[in-house]
């Protein structure tokens, strides 16, 4: 099979000084600007440290010393008073008010009441205005805001993708990647895999050079694209902004000449994640997020499907394009796959891109651009303001001088919601990735337009998600690690017993099963509520491959929560074996 790229044409808390001289905090904290408050820390030994009453008494007489109106307000948490000074006074009254407090051998320190804002500020990246994919109100992803909770620090991100051609508004944060083409042809670097996963470019010089129907074409450098839509290097005074700024790129090869084979991804999805490759040098810096802005049509084959669920059972979150061809998704792979977040595409006004794919399958949608609206004539209107401006190279073939460039497509939209996984990764490093992926999907926002054929839950909004994750992060997995074999012919179950529940399980109940057995075509799988009813999760498919270990999502939200459920495995053949190895629920 031979797949293409998807592109188309703090708040900070004020903090309060213990107990000591006041002079230096008084000095360091002089107003500078209209006061309402002022807070007063008094020393243990003094009456008003412990009295209200005492406390009021003391903030009146000192106001009519300064000729001012001081009024105690209330305590603090630290034991410190707040005063009120009637309104907002100019900063030379509020210094009278506090020098008489100053004076005063009973107060340890006393401060101005100062205003906290959100420290993150708007980039000054030269070309972000033109990103309205990340602010705009009406379709952008609401990136800035999560800025100020988290950026991405501590996260790898694998662009799987045509390789990386040098950028220096991306080249800050790439870390060591490996190009996956196996021939040497389809490479263009005269050898087949190696540690270096340079884009050499990905043109056709002639039409049907890469098959019936295939056109000749200009290198796009996708995954540079991608990846600078990822994580460009942010507030350098220069070109673009990265959604996750502060997480690394890590560029894997597998597009070249012709697309890619799936034998190579499937290699590259290993490896990214943390697994062996035969011939490959361990990964030194495993990805924690995959972006994958490629496909090809047909549905999901057990070598995508095997390697994606291994990727998920190391911890890494895999990001999917939805496609570009206008139709149900669930015809193309890997966008059709379990145990991915199938990202489709929308434009700036909120509808879904024309030529983005929807369906049942599709989980969430993020902005991809249009450069044409449905309605026009093909190439009689262009808006390129309203596709995605990425870091990019100018060169037709080979690189040349690098420069930025909107695209459309998929493969743009995929790129916001790997980002998004990186924040939320840095944000909370104990999320798993089908805790990450129901976040997206739960905090999403309506399409400010139109999407027919289905796009997931709406617009993915990265700071309402980020919130979410730290503001009341999601509930650990409940998970029973005993092995129970699983015999020839034989029914086994394995329990996990829910307490602590309100009301209900949920209608996206994350089922991780974990079964080692030598021909899992023998195998039926269920899970089994605390009321009894049962909900097949594998039935006897798969023939002689080895292992489950995959992630399945079950509608249980008719289901009370807590009780005992179960696994239930039955083996119903001979000549295999095997065990449940792990199984956990994620509510």
């Amino acid at each position: 099979m031979s797949v293409t790229l998807l592109a188309g044409t703090a708040t900070a808390a004020v903090a309060v000084a213990s107990e000591g001289p006041a002079a230096a905090p008084a000095a360091a904290l002089a107003p500078t600007a209209p006061v309402e408050n002022l807070i007063v820390g008094y020393k243990s030994s003094a009456t008003e440290a412990s009295s209200n009453t005492a406390a009021a008494d003391d903030a009146t007489a000192k106001g009519k010393k300064a000729g001012k109106k001081a009024k105690f307000d209330r305590r603090l948490g630290t034991g410190a008073a707040l005063v009120n000074l009637g309104a907002a006074v100019a900063p030379a009254d509020a210094a009278d008010v506090m020098a008489q407090f100053r004076a005063d051998p009973d107060v340890a320190y006393v401060e101005p009441d100062t205003r906290a804002y959100a420290t993150a500020v708007t980039p000054n990246d030269t070309e972000y205005a033109k990103q309205w994919d990340l602010f705009e109100s009406t379709a952008g992803m609401n990136v800035p805001a999560a800025w100020d909770t988290t950026t991405g620090s501590g996260v790898t991100v694998a662009v799987i993708d045509t390789g990386y051609v040098a950028h220096s508004d991306v080249a800050p944060n790439v870390v060591a990647g490996y190009d996956f083409i196996s021939s040497s042809a389809y490479a263009r670097d005269g050898g087949g895999r190696d540690s270096n996963p340079a884009d050499e470019g990905d043109w056709n010089a002639t039409d049907g050079e890469c098959g019936v129907g295939s056109k000749a074409s200009n290198s796009s450098w996708h995954g540079t694209h991608v990846a600078g839509t990822i994580a460009a290097a942010t507030n350098n005074s220069k070109g673009i902004a990265g959604i996750a700024y502060g997480a690394k790129i890590q560029p894997v090869r597998v597009l070249g000449k012709c697309g890619g084979s799936t034998s190579d991804i499937v290699d590259a999805i290993t490896w990214a994640s943390g697994g062996s490759v035969a011939g490959v040098p361990a990964n030194a810096t495993p990805a924690k997020v995959i972006n994958m802005s490629l496909g090809g049509p047909g549905a999901c084959g057990t070598s995508y499907q095997n390697a994606i669920n291994a990727a998920v059972a190391r911890g890494t979150t895999v990001v999917v394009a939805a496609g570009n061809s206008n139709a149900d998704a669930a015809g193309y792979s890997p966008a059709s796959c379990n145990n991915v977040i199938n990202v489709a595409a929308s434009n700036r006004a909120g509808d879904r891109s024309y030529y983005s794919n929807y369906g049942a399958i599709i989980d969430v949608a993020a902005p991809g651009g249009e450069t044409r609206r449905a309605t026009d004539t093909p190439g009689t209107v262009t808006t390129p303001e309203n596709a995605i401006l990425s870091s990019l190279n100018a060169g037709t073939t080979t690189p040349g001088a690098e420069i930025y460039k909107p695209y459309q497509g998929t493969s743009m939209a995929a790129p916001h919601v790997a980002g998004l996984a990186a924040l939320l990764k840095s944000a909370n490093s104990a999320l798993t990735p089908a805790q990450i992926e129901s976040a997206i999907k739960n905090n999403a926002r309506p399409l400010a337009g139109t999407c027919t054929g289905g796009c997931g839950t709406g617009l993915a909004d990265a700071a309402a998600t980020v919130a979410a994750v730290t503001s009341n992060p999601p509930t650990p997995a409940l998970e029973n690690t005993t092995d129970f074999t699983i015999g020839d012919n034989t029914t086994v179950e394995s329990p996990i017993t829910v307490t602590g529940k309100t009301g209900n399980a949920p209608a996206a109940l994350k089922v991780g099963v974990n079964i080692v057995h030598s021909y899992i075509g023998d195998l039926k799988v269920d899970l089994v509520a605390p009321d009894g009813s049962v909900y097949t999760l594998h039935n006897r498919s798969g023939g002689g491959t080895d292992n489950i270990n995959q992630v399945y999502t079950v509608n249980a939200s008719s289901e009370v929560a807590n009780g005992t459920w179960k696994l239930r495995v039955n083996d119903n053949a001979g000549g295999d074996t095997g065990k449940i190895d792990s199984w956990n629920l994620t509510f």
